[in-house]
């Protein structure tokens, strides 16, 4: 079984199982969670669900506007039921690594706002430990002037490596849907307390969010080879 059935298995079961009518419910971003909207869509129109979606990136907002989903907002709808996102790397405490796709800003507010976090996976994602499978490091959003020291404080913290993500189809780094920068930490040491790692990196003036998902996620649903799912609890 590729790996793109693997992720439409985890993604269908979850809706299944989370999405019920008069639901507001949190569009989390990249290649799994597409797999989630099909499933939404179609469950919508069989079963004349109503249901509000609050995107967490650009790429979720056009993926709702695209099957005539209905498209709400936080300013409107601050408490979720339920946020369906994808992950690119969780360990066996339920903690994740978020951002590989540059949307761990308004994906970890979405998640804060949400009464349950469900992240949709294929099997690669599953670890024991963070960095035993995912090694594109950690990515953490900062303000632009700020990245040279940011990088400094936690590489002389934590030890590593990290590099300012530059962008493909553009000369210069990344740039967020906010504006800002992506540094990605290759992080040495996979025994660290992420908790602690989180709330240091948080107060460097400049850092705007890190992609270290701590306490947040309530089930997660890997897609196997074979076509079934492994579901874990928090």
């Amino acid at each position: 079984m590729s790996l793109e059935k693997a992720k439409q298995v985890a993604a269908f079961q979850a809706v299944d199982e989370f999405v019920k009518s008069d639901c507001i419910f949190g569009v989390g971003s990249g290649s799994t969670v597409v797999y989630a909207v099909q499933r939404l869509a179609e469950r919508v129109e069989l079963e004349n669900l109503k249901v509000v979606c609050i995107p967490t990136s650009f790429q979720a907002k056009q993926l709702i506007i695209k099957h005539n989903l209905t498209l709400g907002e936080l300013d409107t709808n601050p408490v979720i039921d339920v946020t369906i996102d994808g992950a690119d790397e969780v360990d066996s405490n339920m903690t994740l690594i978020k951002g590989g796709g540059g949307c761990l800003l308004q994906e970890k507010i979405v998640a804060s706002c949400s009464k349950k976090l469900v992240v949709i996976a294929d099997y690669t994602k599953d670890s024991q430990r963070l960095g035993d499978r995912y090694k594109k490091g950690i990515p953490i959003e900062v303000i632009p002037m700020a990245y040279v020291p940011i990088r400094n404080k936690i590489t002389q913290k934590y030890g590593g490596e990290i590099k300012l993500r530059a962008a493909i189809a553009k000369a210069g780094p990344v740039v967020t849907d906010n504006g800002n920068f992506i540094l990605d930490w290759m992080f040495t040491n996979q025994d660290l307390d992420w908790e602690d790692v989180s709330a240091f990196v948080k107060m460097i003036p400049g850092v705007v969010e890190i992609g270290l998902f701590v306490k947040m996620c309530s089930k997660a649903y890997f897609g196997q080879p074979e076509g079934t799912v492994v579901e874990r609890s928090a």
